[in-house]
C-alpha cells in the first residue's frame, strides 16, 4: 500500500478528542473541518502558564534526493512515546507545494508513522502558507506603487532587496522584468521571485512570539536601500499593518493528529536549505506547555536545519532541548559512499563503509552543543542484518547510542527501541550550548560554522560579500546569528562532494540581513531559492478519480 493508500483509510478521532488528550476543550480549538483546527487565544493563553515539558529535536544525516524518513521518524517516535503513557505532542511544519509536486513529496511522515489528513495537509491545509505568499506580495506591491507614485523615499530601483513568492518550484520566475508596458503600468525594473517558504515573511511568522511581536517583527524587514545607501523598511512603507492583518490567522497554530491519534502542531514551514528550518517559534512553546515531551524536527541534514535550530531558534526563543535524535538510514550512507541513488537499496557493505564517515561527522558535530544524543537507524526492508549490525558496532565506537526504528513498518510500535532510549536520553544531565556566542563578528561566526560543523578549511567571501558584512556590523546587526543557504547533499557547498570531505572552503557569494526574523543569511555556493521541477514531476502523477479521491500523491 502506498502511504496515501494507508491515509486515506485511516480512522481518525474528531480534533477535540485529540486536543482532550492535552487538557483542551472545544472552546479552545476554531474548527476548519471534522479533523482540523487552529487554538484560540486563549488555549495559547492556557499553555503559557504551565511548566515546558521535555523538548526532542530529530534531524539527519545528509540526505538522498528522496530524503531519509525524518518526518516518519518524528511522528513514529512520538507515537511510540505516548504509547508507553508519556503525555506527548509533535511539532512539525507545513507542506510547501513546491516538493509536493516535484520530487521530494510532502512532510507527513509515511507509511504507519504519518499526520493526517494527509491529503488536505500536504496541500492546501487551513492557507496559512497562500496568507504568507499574499502579504509578502502585498509589500513587494506597495514598494512598486511608491516608485511608481513618485518614490519619495528615494528607494534605488537597482537595490530592491525584497522578492516576490509563490509557493512552487518555477525557475522561470528567478529573474525577470517587471513594469513592462505603459507609463501607468508601472516603473521598469528587474525583479524575481523566491519559493513563498523562503521568505522572510515565513521566517517572521516562525520567530515571533505574539501578534504585537509579529508586526513589529514585519516593520523591520529591510526591503530596499535609498541612493544614499539607508535601508528603507516595511515600516517605512506603512505596510507593516495590512501585513499583520493578511497573517492574523495563520500566526495561530494548527493541530492535527497521527494515524494513532498523538496530537501534532503544524505550523510553518521554512525550508532548511535556504531559510531556517523549523516549525513556529509559537507552536513550540504552546506544545511545551501542554505536553510532558514534545518531539520535533528540522529540515534536511544536521548540517542544516539542526544548526539552525540549535543556533537560531533555540537562541531566539529561549529553548532548551532535552534529547537529539539522529536519524541515518543505509540507502544514504551507500549513497554518500559513491553509491548511485537508484543503485543505493542494494547491499553494498565496501559502501556503507565509506559513507559511515557522513554520519561520524554528524555525531561529532551534535556532541559540540552538549545535549543526550540517540542514533536511530530508520529500518528500510532492502536493509540486511549485517548492515545492521555494522552501523551499530559503528555509531557506539563514536560514543553514542544506536537504535532501530520501524515506524514506517509498525507505527508507534516499532518505535519503541527508540522511545526507550529517548527516555534515558531526556534524564541524562546535559549542558546545552550554543556553538558560538552572539559576541563574536559576522565573518568569525561563518568562519566557526564551517570549520566546526562543514569541516571547511575556510571560507571565501566574493562578488563583494566581505564589504557587505562590514556594512551590516555597521548598522548594528553584528550581533545576529548567522543562517548558511547551501546544499542539503553535502556537507560542504558542493552536492558532489559526498561522504565527509576535505581540504575544501566554503564560498559565501550573497549576503543580506533578515532584520525582521533576527538573523543575517549567507548564502553559500549555487543553492537557488526559487527551486525547479524535475524532468518528470510528481505532478505528472497526481490526479482526482471519479469518486473524487485524491490520486498519486506520493
Amino acid at each position: 500500500m502506498t502511504d496515501l493508500e494507508i491515509a486515506q483509510q485511516a480512522s481518525m478521532e474528531d480534533i477535540a478528542v485529540v486536543a482532550g488528550s492535552l487538557g483542551l476543550g472545544e472552546d479552545d480549538l476554531e474548527r476548519y473541518g471534522k479533523n482540523i483546527a487552529k487554538l484560540t487565544d486563549e488555549a495559547l493563553k492556557k499553555a503559557e502558564k504551565m511548566t515546558p515539558g521535555k523538548l526532542i529535536l530529530v534531524t539527519a544525516i545528509n540526505p538522498t534526493p528522496a530524503g531519509e524518513g525524518k518526518t516518519t521518524v518524528t511522528i513514529g517516535l512520538g507515537d511510540a512515546l505516548a504509547m508507553r503513557g508519556k503525555k506527548t505532542a509533535i511539532a512539525l511544519r507545513e507542506p510547501s507545494l513546491g516538493p509536493c509536486f516535484g520530487i521530494k513529496g510532502g512532510a507527513a511522515g509515511g507509511g504507519h508513522a504519518q499526520a493526517v489528513p494527509m491529503e488536505k495537509l500536504n496541500l492546501h491545509f487551513t492557507g496559512d502558507i497562500h496568507a504568507i505568499t499574499a502579504a509578502n506580495n502585498l509589500l513587494c506591491a506597495m514598494l512598486d506603487n511608491h516608485l511608481q507614485q513618485g518614490n519619495a523615499l528615494g528607494i534605488d530601483p537597482d537595490r530592491i532587496v525584497v522578492k516576490r513568492c509563490l509557493d512552487m518550484n518555477d525557475r522561470a520566475l528567478r529573474n525577470t522584468v517587471i513594469g513592462l508596458g505603459k507609463r501607468a503600468d508601472g516603473v521598469v525594473r528587474e525583479d524575481h521571485f523566491c519559493i513563498t517558504v523562503a521568505t522572510e515573511v515565513m521566517a517572521v511568522l516562525c520567530l515571533a512570539s505574539d501578534l504585537f511581536d509579529l508586526r513589529e517583527r514585519l516593520s523591520r524587514m529591510i526591503v530596499a536601500y535609498t541612493y544614499e545607501n539607508k535601508p528603507v523598511t516595511a515600516g517605512d512603507l506603512k505596510a507593516a499593518g495590512a501585513m499583520t492583518v493578511l497573517l492574523s490567522d495563520a500566526i495561530r497554530p494548527n493541530m492535527i493528529q497521527t494515524l494513532a491519534h498523538t496530537p501534532v502542531f503544524v505550523h510553518g514551514g521554512p525550508f532548511a536549505n535556504i531559510a531556517h528550518g523549523c516549525n513556529s517559534l509559537r507552536a513550540t512553546r504552546t506544545a511545551l506547555g501542554l505536553a510532558d515531551y514534545v518531539v520535533t524536527e528540522a529540515g534536511f541534514g544536521a548540517d542544516l536545519g539542526a544548526e539552525k535550530f540549535l543556533d537560531i531558534k533555540c537562541r531566539i526563543g529561549g529553548l532548551t532541548p532535552s534529547a537529539i535524535v539522529l536519524v541515518a538510514t543505509a540507502r544514504a550512507l551507500k549513497y554518500n559512499g559513491g553509491v548511485p541513488k537508484d543503485r543505493a537499496a542494494e547491499p553494498d557493505m565496501e559502501a556503507l563503509k565509506r559513507g559511515a564517515v557522513n554520519l561520524g561527522k554528524h555525531i561529532e558535530n551534535l556532541k559540540k552543543y552538549g545535549v543526550p544524543l540517540v542514533v536511530t537507524l530508520n529500518h528500510f526492508v532492502t536493509d540486511t542484518d549485517e548492515e545492521i549490525s555494522f552501523l551499530r558496532d559503528y555509531v557506539e565506537s563514536q560514543g553514542a547510542a544506536f537504535t532501530l526504528a520501524r515506524v514506517w513498518e509498525k507505527g508507534g510500535e516499532g518505535g519503541q527501541e527508540l522511545a526507550e532510549a529517548v527516555e534515558k536520553a531526556v534524564n541524562q544531565p546535559g549542558s546545552f550550548r550554543h556553538l558560538y556566542p552572539s559576541e563574536l563578528s559576522l565573518r568569525e561566526k561563518i568562519e566557526t560554522i564551517a570549520r566546526e560543523i562543514y569541516g571547511a578549511d575556510g571560507v571565501d567571501f566574493i562578488n563583494g560579500t566581505d564589504k557587505t558584512i562590514a556594512h551590516l556590523e555597521e548598522m548594528g546587526y553584528g550581533s545576529f546569528p548567522v543562517c548558511v543557504a547551501k546544499t542539503q547533499y553535502s556537507l560542504s557547498d558542493d552536492p558532489a562532494k559526498l561522504g565527509r570531505p576535505e581540504g575544501f572552503r566554503i564560498t559565501i557569494r550573497e549576503v543580506y540581513v533578515s532584520a525582521g526574523a533576527g538573523f543575517v543569511v549567507m548564502i553559500a555556493g549555487s543553492v537557488m531559492v526559487m527551486p525547479g521541477l524535475p524532468r518528470i514531476p510528481a505532478a505528472e502523477r497526481i490526479d482526482i478519480d471519479s469518486d473524487g479521491n485524491i490520486v498519486g500523491l506520493f
